[in-house]
């Protein structure tokens, strides 16, 4: 059973309710019915992330836009996707490609994704973080690490992804022990392949665990990297009743 090796002092993380994050659907041509399901009264989301061509395009995308606006007029936030590729991709065309989201979709923040782990990898992610803030100084920023990072990321952002895999590994997976310090508003889980039976036991070990957003799909990674994220989960009514409402322990 995932289980965390300390806990924060004064707290309970099984107190807390969750909230959905959604990684990025398909193109909104592709997938007009789940980006107006994004925009249903009283769904929990914390977030969602736009990611028009692997980013934002070469030129600006009316259909992203009209999308992006809907979900604004919602109170739901929209983050650009920007692919750091472990720390690979020059900062000039990280900034480049921000500045294209802030000014075509008027994004609220965005997910660094695949985000340097390790302590080496720090330096530079803070200096791509800086200048991110100065083009938007209250960014909502967050890091896809899909790992548990070194602790000093979390001095950078709003949040960190602190899992992004297969329900196979996550059902048994551990946490580091200094995300105790933190409230579990400061960490996401990212989780594909969760079959409807076991939905409520995936509730259970986010809270467990301490991440206060989420998304679980029972779709897979067959066919691409970002394949899980590109639809709602067969069971997306379920998921909303369960996070919206809490999950009885």
């Amino acid at each position: 059973m995932p289980y965390l090796t300390g806990t924060a002092a004064g707290g309970s993380r099984t107190a807390v309710r969750a909230g959905l994050g959604v990684p990025g659907c398909a193109h909104p041509l592709l997938a007009p019915a789940e980006w107006n399901a994004l925009t249903r009264p009283g769904t929990p989301l914390h977030w969602t992330v736009l990611d028009v061509a692997d980013g934002p395009g070469v030129r600006p995308d009316p259909r992203c836009l009209e999308a992006a606006g809907r979900l604004r007029n919602a109170g739901v936030r929209v983050l650009g996707r920007l692919d750091l590729l472990r720390g690979t991709r020059s900062r000039g065309e990280l900034i480049a490609d921000a500045h294209r989201y802030l000014e075509w979709y008027q994004v609220d923040g965005f997910l660094l994704d695949r985000c340097p782990a390790s302590r080496a990898g720090l330096p530079e992610t803070r200096r791509t973080i800086t200048s991110l803030r100065v083009l938007r100084a209250d960014a909502h920023l967050v890091l896809g690490h899909g790992t548990p990072p070194y602790p000093g990321y979390a001095e950078y952002a709003e949040q960190l992804v602190t899992f992004d895999g297969p329900w196979s590994d996550y059902r048994f997976s551990q946490t580091a022990e200094w995300t105790a310090d933190h409230p579990p508003e400061r960490f996401c889980h990212l989780v594909h392949g969760v079959p409807r039976g076991h939905l409520d036991e995936a509730l259970r070990v986010a809270r467990w665990q301490g991440a206060a957003t989420i998304w679980f799909t029972d779709r897979t990674d067959h066919g691409g990297r970002r394949a899980p994220w590109e639809g709602l989960p067969g069971y997306w009514d379920d998921i909303v009743s369960l996070v919206g409402t809490g999950v009885s322990e």
